[in-house]
């Protein structure tokens, strides 16, 4: 897929539910199906932008995090049991595809969270936002932040 088109369809993925890429369907649409409709917060002009970076940079980035993923719990483990122990407001939309991985929303709701995040104030999950929240929905993020912010 040409740059443009990846990006159109990586920041406009809206399958609620774990993320499967069949083998040789590609992400989301095949590779022929180009035309992704954008929605009002993502102009032709922010998709250039961003393709540009990926054409000049490559996937290859982004893609090696997740391949190295034992990697990452190797070199975190250190950190393994901490606390977040700072004052935290949670926000997340209710699109978004982490919200639904595996045992992520009783996690969220029902304890385990808190219990990680001691300070946790308050979880937002947000109707009708996936995962770019802050560009989805910029006003009402500012709105929660600035809410947060004031109690310091």
């Amino acid at each position: 897929m040409d740059p443009k088109t990846v990006v159109k369809k990586f920041l406009t993925f809206r399958e609620c539910g774990p993320l499967y890429l069949p083998k040789g369907k590609g992400f989301q649409h095949s590779p022929d199906d180009d035309v992704v409709s954008l929605p009002s917060w993502l102009s032709e002009e922010d998709v250039e932008y961003f393709a540009s970076k990926l054409e000049k940079a490559g996937i290859s980035g982004g893609v090696n995090y997740y391949r190295v993923t034992h990697l990452n719990w190797e070199l975190s483990a250190p950190w393994s049991g901490a606390k977040v122990t700072v004052p935290t407001k949670f926000i997340i939309g209710d699109q978004d595809l982490v919200y639904y991985m595996p045992g992520m929303k009783d996690y969220i709701h029902n304890g385990g969270f808190h219990k990680d995040v001691p300070l946790l104030e308050e979880v937002v999950v947000m109707e009708g936002v996936a995962h770019f929240i802050n560009q989805e929905k910029p006003n009402e993020i500012n709105k929660h932040l600035i809410e947060f912010f004031r109690k310091f």
